[in-house]
């Protein structure tokens, strides 16, 4: 029995020293497959990372979507009680309209509403935003109408001075943020920053809205009138909602033009 003991013992040490002699050449022979499956988890993992990266960036593309859908209503939700507390100010009866295109041709300035003479509108009706006068209807259809902005180069408008009441004819120049104030002589009294409002002659726009800020004035001796521009107070280049006016003296609301330069009279 000691024999077999010892001769095991010695087998062992024999198979522990082949053992460490031919580790080396199992991990060679191994070596491969160990890489494969390495590089097959390593490409699995980068596919799933990729996978959850795609997903991520998707995700966030849609919450930055919903955030702009978000502060969009926010803006127009600012705009609508913007309207309607300015609606609130007004004795006149109004109505809220929304553009639908707006009229790119140089030098004219229209716009399309989701308004027409099934909501009761009329020829020469105006429209207003929170900031001040913005036009009046030239065509008018069953669901929608036209509408000409005071910029427009055949739009006049009589206006007045706030701070005076020097009357005087707001026209339009075709630029979006400019109007002439034609007429007036050197010796008249008006200064860059007064405030030209409706004066309410014609019978179109009820007097009182603010219809553009005085940007320019030149006097010169040599001319018979000085020469004056204005900029308007309404958004007219950024509004999304109109207020259509039924001034109190349109009682039976009958269709009439829209002014033109030709058409107002002279102060």
């Amino acid at each position: 029995m000691m024999a077999l003991d010892h001769r095991q013992n010695h087998l062992e040490g024999i198979r522990s020293a082949l053992s460490l002699l031919i580790y080396p050449l199992q991990y060679i022979v191994n070596l491969p497959v160990a890489a494969t499956y390495w590089m097959s988890d390593s490409l699995s993992s980068r596919e799933t990372l990729q996978e959850e990266n795609d997903r991520f960036k998707l995700q966030h593309t849609l919450f930055k979507a919903r955030l702009q859908k978000l502060q969009s209503l926010k803006a127009e939700n600012q705009r609508l009680r913007e309207l309607l507390q300015s609606s609130k100010k007004v004795g006149e009866r109004v109505l809220i309209g929304e553009l639908l295109a707006v009229d790119l041709e140089p030098f004219t300035r229209q716009i399309v509403i989701n308004k027409g003479g099934r909501n009761e509108a009329y020829l020469g009706q105006p429209l207003v935003d929170a900031e001040g006068a913005m036009g009046q209807i030239v065509h008018l259809g069953p669901f929608s109408s036209t509408a000409m902005l005071i910029t427009d180069a055949n739009h006049a408008i009589p206006v007045q001075v706030n701070r005076n009441g020097l009357r005087a004819i707001a026209l339009g120049t075709g630029a979006p943020d400019k109007l002439d104030i034609p007429y007036l002589p050197i010796s008249a009294d008006i200064t860059e920053g007064d405030l030209l409002t409706t004066s309410g002659l014609g019978g179109r726009f009820p007097a009182g809205y603010p219809v553009a800020v005085v940007t320019g004035v030149v006097k010169d001796p040599t001319l018979p009138y000085a020469v004056i521009s204005a900029m308007p107070t309404a958004r007219l280049e950024q509004a999304r909602e109109v207020l259509l006016l039924w001034p109190t003296q349109h009682k039976n609301e009958q269709a009439v033009t829209p002014q033109t330069p030709n058409e107002v009279t002279q102060p």
